[in-house]
């Protein structure tokens, strides 16, 4: 029984072009990566019920307040319950009302400089989102900055964007740390409830344009995150004695 993974893609602000792209692309490549995608943009999903289901949830390119707080409290007990989560771009604008998200996708965004050719570099080649990456990946995407540093949390940074390869006439009002953080990971999702299991957290900063989901290395990233997050076997597709997930097939 493949891992069955919730990708919520609601906006309550900026919109993303790029969506239904991603959606088709992630689709696509379901099968090949043993993955059960659920889409939706419905908040009233989010409740201890259904959420059981999923041994991930994906926020893709969310902004705003996209949740009540029924659906927030539906979120925490999921994460509280070995529940895995992956963060795509904009995500990171997202319930910047709710301190535990915050943690568990590691960082808000700030701003971003204008849309340019940049180039990000792999720091942790080992890592499944980032294994076959060029040392020096030339993007054309947004190098976001954030407010806060994400090993702050406990997280391990994958990829950092060359400064050096782009312009940013922007002002940087908080400390994101070095190198500047663009994809990154958390063994144990800093989101969780003291005393409870947590799951795994993966962010990438990329994902903006509706080509780069066209992008075979861009894929490879994301998927690579998704599978890496699952596989902390805290859920039923992995665990039979997991609280939450896709329950494997008696046989």
């Amino acid at each position: 029984m493949p891992a069955r993974v919730l990708v919520y893609s609601a906006t309550a602000g900026y919109r993303h072009d790029s969506i239904e792209a991603s959606i088709d692309a992630l689709r696509s490549r379901a099968s090949s990566a043993d993955l059960e995608f659920d889409f939706t943009e419905d908040k009233s999903l989010f409740t201890d019920e259904h959420l059981a289901k999923y041994d991930a949830i994906v926020f893709l390119n969310n902004s705003g307040i996209v949740l009540d707080d029924t659906g927030k409290a539906a979120l925490q007990n999921y994460l509280n319950l070995g529940g895995n989560f992956v963060g795509i771009h904009c995500a990171a604008d997202a319930l910047r009302d709710t301190p535990f998200f915050e943690k568990q996708i590691g960082a808000y965004f700030d701003y971003h400089p204008p849309l340019q050719e940049s180039v990000v570099e792999v720091v942790d080649n080992l890592h499944p989102s980032t294994a076959g990456l060029p040392a020096r990946w030339r993007v054309l995407d947004e190098m976001y900055n954030f407010q806060s540093d994400p090993r702050a949390v406990g997280a391990k940074v994958l990829l950092a964007a060359d400064e050096s390869s782009y312009s940013d006439p922007g002002k940087r009002m908080f400390d994101h740390g070095t190198p500047h953080p663009i994809a990154w990971c958390q063994e144990r999702g800093a989101g969780v409830q003291q005393g409870c299991v947590a799951g795994r957290s993966w962010y990438t900063g990329l994902g903006h344009t509706v080509e780069i989901w066209s992008d075979e290395l861009f894929l490879r990233h994301v998927l690579g995150g998704i599978v890496w997050a699952l596989a902390c076997k805290t859920t039923r597709a992995f665990n039979k004695e997991g609280k939450v997930g896709n329950p494997p097939t008696e046989g």
